[in-house]
């Protein structure tokens, strides 16, 4: 239960605002339709019966209301909406049940809040998510382009592709209808134009790695094979708090554990739940895959260990020691490659945790 004697909750939409509050001593019900802005919510809220705590659900809005009830003074949470306990049969959905909904389940305190990043933690996501947005539209822009001249009867054997040569050889292809030449360059800009964006993205966030707050915990995850420094500051900025997880409930919390429906003497698991943030989650897929060759400490891990302290370095070498010998057992035991890959991933996840909150002074 909550101490506040008016709860509220609100509906918040890019448009509209609408505001449900509850008085814990009256029993009035407050309900207001507001424009979407932050100072006139705040007016409002003031108006009400105090002490005054309020919460909305996170979702495309952003922080910024949460940020401008918090510096007035007002207790205020973002409820997760995976959380919220919605009445079993109800089939009238609108915006004044929602919020009041909210404001009842804020009272009997049975919101289930996020974790709201800082403002510097939200920029240096919106800077790793900008990256990840470049690479999934090179990825497209590449794949239109060789669909195109698949579509005309060429094709690459020169090795791999989008490298130098491969460069080489699609500037030599020509085509005389002017419709397709014109498409085919438009193609080709489109890849030129993403991986100068790309570029400078990566210079960005190379800068940023370098001089931030998440320089040290950065670095500290680049001991792991796999991790670049481009990897280890996107999870450093996406996880943020690493002190809310534990080494078993990280793997839970990005969506890595099997998902399970048990009853009786039932039992059965599935896939993975693929729940949390998907970015992260892909990142630890990816970088597992790195832990199946031979192990063995090369230039580059050896000029990422000298950025890190000792104690860090010591506890990257055992974590790449156990995670190959685990991909070794894995194969012996005639797993399936992405099987094993996603278990490896999930322990990389742990070790990820174990470094991140690992003490500088250690």
């Amino acid at each position: 239960m909550i101490s506040e004697r008016t709860s509220v909750g609100l509906d918040v939409h890019a448009r509209s605002v609408v505001a449900a509050g509850l008085d814990s001593v009256t029993g009035e019900v407050f309900k207001q339709r507001l424009v979407p802005a932050s100072e006139v919510v705040v007016d409002w809220l003031r108006g009400l019966p105090g002490p005054v705590t309020v919460t909305y659900e996170a979702g495309p809005t952003g922080f910024g209301l949460y940020r401008a009830i918090a510096a007035a003074g007002i207790r205020c949470e973002v409820a997760a909406p995976s959380k919220l306990t919605r009445p079993a049969g109800d089939r009238v959905k609108t915006d004044a049940k929602d919020a009041l909904l909210l404001a009842r389940l804020l009272q009997v305190g049975q919101i289930v809040p996020v974790r709201v990043p800082s403002v510097t933690e939200e920029a240096a996501r919106d800077l790793v998510r900008a990256r990840e947005d470049v690479r999934g539209d090179l990825m497209r822009a590449r794949h239109r382009v060789s669909k195109l001249l698949l579509r005309h009867g060429h094709v690459y054997y020169g090795g791999k592709a989008w490298t130098g040569k491969h460069e080489t050889w699609l500037n030599s292809i020509r085509f005389d209808q002017a419709g397709t030449r014109v498409a085919y360059e438009a193609d080709r800009e489109a890849v030129d134009f993403a991986v100068l964006r790309r570029a400078r993205l990566d210079a960005a966030i190379a800068d940023m790695a370098a001089d931030s707050e998440f320089t040290a915990v950065t670095r500290r995850l680049c001991c792991l094979r796999g991790i670049s420094t481009l990897t280890g500051f996107a999870l450093a900025v996406e996880l943020g708090d690493w002190g809310r997880f534990t080494g078993a409930s990280i793997g839970a919390y990005l969506g890595l554990v099997p998902s399970e429906h048990s009853s009786g003497d039932s039992h059965r698991q599935g896939g993975i739940t693929k729940t949390g943030n998907t970015h992260a989650r892909r990142l630890l897929v990816e970088a597992a895959w790195h832990h199946k060759p031979r192990y063995t400490v090369g230039p580059v891990m050896r000029a990422r260990w000298e950025q890190a302290t000792p104690a860090a370095r010591a506890r990257g070498h055992a974590g790449n020691q156990r995670l190959h010998r685990q991909w070794a057992n894995y194969t012996a035991r005639k797993k399936k490659h992405t099987v094993a890959n996603t278990a490896i991933a999930r322990e990389l996840a742990g070790w990820c945790w174990s470094l991140a909150t690992l003490d500088d002074l250690e």
